[in-house]
């Protein structure tokens, strides 16, 4: 097992590996999909999975988490359903998480 000190320059080479490995897993998706023809059923598939990927981190967070994670979901998700804009419905409840969190 490889450890990696957080003082000094570790800090710094453990960003640097997380970049470049993301890099790598954006870059890889892009190169792998451009073998793929997009058809309507591809377009479903991954229609389906930004969709499911989203409902995976936050299924937890709503069964788990304290009040400002509960509160923020549920502010996001109805001014999401209601307005259809997701920029301020993300800022609506970030506010409403820190002020559970802050009161």
């Amino acid at each position: 097992m490889i450890t990696v000190s957080t003082t000094g320059s570790g800090a710094m080479v453990i960003v640097v590996v997380m970049a470049v490995v993301t890099l790598a897993t954006r870059w890889g998706g892009v190169y792998v999909m451009s073998f793929v023809p997009i058809s309507d059923r591809v377009t479903r598939f991954i229609e389906a999975m930004s969709g499911s990927v989203l409902v995976a981190l936050l299924a937890p967070m709503a069964v788990s988490g304290d009040n400002g994670a509960r509160l923020a979901l549920l502010t996001t998700a109805t001014l999401m359903l209601l307005f259809r804009k997701p920029l301020p419905a993300i800022a609506a409840g970030i506010v409403a998480a820190a002020l559970v969190r802050y009161l």
